[in-house]
């Protein structure tokens, strides 16, 4: 399930997190998430453990890690 909102200059990443699984879930990681500088977009689904991520720039992983551990989950990689 990928959102098409890629912008020119854009970049997607699409990252493993275990331990959501409802609506309130996707909520917390989404928005620690967005919090991250150049961080336009965020998509977590539950069911699948994966969160899309759209950015002005790649991301560092440790900054994505730290944001995912905020909202008590643990980022388990790319997917």
């Amino acid at each position: 399930m990928t959102t098409e909102t890629d912008t020119p200059g854009s970049v997607t990443a699409v990252y493993k997190v275990s331990g959501m699984t409802c609506g309130h879930c996707e909520g917390a990681v989404s928005g620690e998430l967005s919090e991250i500088a150049g961080v336009s977009s965020v998509k977590a689904v539950a069911s699948t453990g994966e969160v899309t991520v759209v950015s002005a720039a790649p991301l560092d992983e440790e900054a994505v890690r730290a944001a995912v551990d905020e909202a008590g989950y643990e980022l388990v990689g790319k997917a």
